[in-house]
């Protein structure tokens, strides 16, 4: 299967969007998708269905705070969904709205200068319309570029994510079916890895496995991106596992690859107890992480990984409202 019908509807799904007002977004969103249309968003949107109701919930807000959106595409791939022994097709997409932030967003204030607002989205296609997605941003990274840090300083970088090292993400032609098969294959056994990490003599044996030594971890706001596999493990790998406990692996929606370029998302993906200090969160607490993974494959290893975590969803559920917060700041700076 080529996947070029489900690749020109989304493409054509972008197009709509890109023209866009607030007042005509819920018109541009209903062009495409089913009236039942199943939209999972990242805290405060959670799940919507329908047209309208995904516009009022994130579009019209979003078109309303910023001006002159581009959509700047890193990655772009399609596949059938491993979970549901390959019955559906979905198309992956993942880069950066860029735009000017003009307006009040979610209480942030706007800085009137350009912004990249990270995102990745899982459309499931059929009869000739979208009728599922997932839509993940990183709003703590825009926070940060609008000058709000509400998290203890995190253990990687901060920066504004690149595309992939080999600038070929964007897969707009049919791939060989056999390379997508070798790059699910491969996730697949990260997985594994990751969930028998036990059974290995330490984590550089692990991701020996299944990595490259120069790997590019692309984690979000509040974690950081972090380069080669020592690094990875010092500021993601070991604070993630030493701080956090009762991890529970509540499996993917959807997992495909086309390729060179795979990923999976879920809802949740895990849940897990703090043990203290992780992102600052106190200890005893418990809750899910909806994530979303990206990869790019080097030969037989994975090379680059892009990662999306519904943050605020996971710190509220702990007890730390990052939003509120956000709001009480702003009402105290207005006083």
């Amino acid at each position: 299967m080529t996947f070029q019908i489900e690749k020109t509807l989304i493409r054509a799904h972008h197009a709509a969007l890109a023209t866009a007002t607030p007042e005509t977004v819920a018109t541009a969103l209903a062009a495409h998708t089913h009236a039942d249309w199943h939209w999972r968003g990242m805290h405060p949107w959670h799940e919507q269905h329908g047209a309208p109701a995904v516009a009022q919930a994130f579009w019209q807000p979003f078109l309303q705070a910023f001006t002159r959106v581009q959509r700047r595409e890193d990655i772009f791939f399609a596949g059938r969904n491993q979970i549901d022994g390959f019955a559906s097709a979905w198309v992956v997409s993942m880069g950066h709205l860029m735009g000017l932030f003009d307006a009040p967003f979610l209480g942030l204030r706007p800085t009137r200068r350009l912004v990249m607002l990270r995102y990745a989205e899982f459309h499931r296609v059929t009869n000739g319309q979208i009728a599922e997605t997932a839509f993940f941003c990183d709003l703590l990274h825009l926070m940060r570029q609008a000058g709000y840090t509400p998290l203890p300083e995190q253990t990687g970088a901060h920066l504004i994510q690149p595309g992939p090292a080999t600038h070929d993400g964007r897969l707009l032609s049919p791939q060989p079916a056999d390379e997508g098969n070798h790059t699910l294959d491969l996730i697949g056994r990260m997985i594994g890895g990751i969930n028998h990490h036990h059974l290995f003599r330490g984590p550089e044996e692990e991701l020996a496995e299944t990595w490259v030594d120069d790997m590019l971890w692309w984690g979000p706001e509040g974690i950081g991106a972090t380069y080669t596999v020592p690094r990875y493990i010092e500021q993601h790998q070991r604070p993630f596992r030493t701080k956090l406990t009762d991890r529970r692996f509540n499996g993917h929606v959807a997992r495909l690859a086309e390729g060179h370029y795979g990923g999976f998302f879920g809802w949740p993906n895990l849940t897990l107890t703090s043990l203290g200090g992780f992102m600052g969160l106190p200890p005893g607490t418990t809750g899910d992480m909806r994530v979303i993974d990206i990869y790019r494959r080097e030969g037989d290893k994975l090379a680059e990984n892009w990662i999306f975590i519904d943050m605020l969803h996971f710190l509220k559920m702990q007890g730390v409202d990052i939003l509120a917060q956000l709001s009480e700041d702003s009402l105290c700076a207005q006083a």
